[in-house]
């Protein structure tokens, strides 16, 4: 049986432990070609107007293998995190995709939730093996097969890698650096390289280091999103924010970019949460970067470089006045 993997939404955050668990019970994963025009294409015109831009490139993904597996592997993710959830796209996300009856694999959407306990989170997972082996040791086996291969993978995320390097072999362009920069966003904005039009390779080619949010540990991603008067119960959102603090009030970055999709409601209430505590410390200069499926290279690459000069130019001034 081959299964299918679309290449979007939470790919870069799950791709290891899906693909070491199939594995181990002889299941072929076959995963979609990375987003392009024909992808985009297929997503802007399966979906609604109304969905924001990593949902309709997700529908691309899906259509894209509807020859290419028997099925697509399409998990229903309600929570991750003990009293948290996800977006609510996620919850769903199955249901949008079956819909498309006919133009994709039948889909299978094992159920992730551990808001209360890990119990049905197990249970998922055993009758889902069940669909490719009847033997309760073999699924159990490749239950721990993906942990291990999941818990390697974020070792090298926390050592500084970024999914795409940690998962695909991308090579990371060497050039002299001259700032850091924070780049916050979900993991299916900020590492899509078509949809960001080559971000994170623009801000190397220019002198940045740059650092994203798989880089620092749970732990402290939880203390500092404690900083809000409430807590934040999308877990997602919880990561851009604790990410964009911790760079903030550390000052390990010259400047952060918020990348967020349009149409996302979530997105837009964590940009004046951003936004509001960089006016309040004063110490490190934010910038939003919007996209969507009209989103142009000569708009962005003008936004950036005028980004980059500034910071460029308001650490040269501190440099000066230190040594003055």
């Amino acid at each position: 049986m081959r299964v299918g993997m679309p290449r979007g939404l939470m790919f870069y955050k799950y791709y290891p432990f899906w693909q070491a668990y199939l594995d181990s019970l002889d299941v072929e994963l076959v995963v979609s070609e990375r987003t392009n025009k024909k992808i985009l294409d297929l997503g802007l015109e399966a979906a609604e107007n109304e969905f924001c831009l990593p949902l309709k490139v997700f529908y691309g993904h899906a259509l894209s293998l509807k020859d290419k597996a028997d099925a697509l592997l399409i998990p229903r993710l309600v929570s991750v995190h003990k009293k948290e959830f996800t977006c609510p796209k996620m919850l769903g996300l199955p249901d949008l995709i079956h819909a498309l009856e006919g133009r994709v694999p039948p889909v299978i959407s094992p159920k992730i939730d551990v808001r209360k306990n890990t119990r049905g989170y197990y249970r998922e997972l055993m009758g889902l093996g069940k669909r490719f082996d009847g033997k309760n040791r073999r699924i159990v086996s490749a239950i721990l097969a993906g942990r291990r291969a999941q818990i390697e993978y974020e070792k090298k995320l926390i050592a500084g890698m970024t999914p795409p390097e940690a998962l695909e072999g991308d090579t990371r362009e060497t050039t002299k650096q001259e700032l850091t920069i924070g780049l916050v966003g979900h993991s299916y904005n900020i590492y899509d390289s078509y949809i960001t039009l080559d971000l994170i390779k623009r801000l190397r080619r220019a002198g940045a280091k740059v650092l994203v949010p798989e880089n620092i540990s749970p732990e402290t991603i939880d203390a500092e999103s404690r900083d809000l008067p409430k807590r934040l119960f999308w877990t997602y959102e919880k990561e851009i924010v604790g990410s964009a603090f911790h760079w903030m009030k550390s000052e390990a970055v010259s400047g952060v970019i918020y990348v967020l999709a349009f149409a996302c409601g979530p997105d837009s209430f964590i940009q004046s949460v951003i936004e509001d505590k960089s006016r309040s410390l004063g110490n490190v200069p934010v910038m939003s970067l919007v996209i969507d499926e009209h989103s142009t290279e000569g708009g962005m690459i003008t936004r950036l470089e005028a980004f980059i000069d500034m910071l460029k130019r308001r650490d040269h001034a501190a440099c000066n006045a230190s040594h003055g």
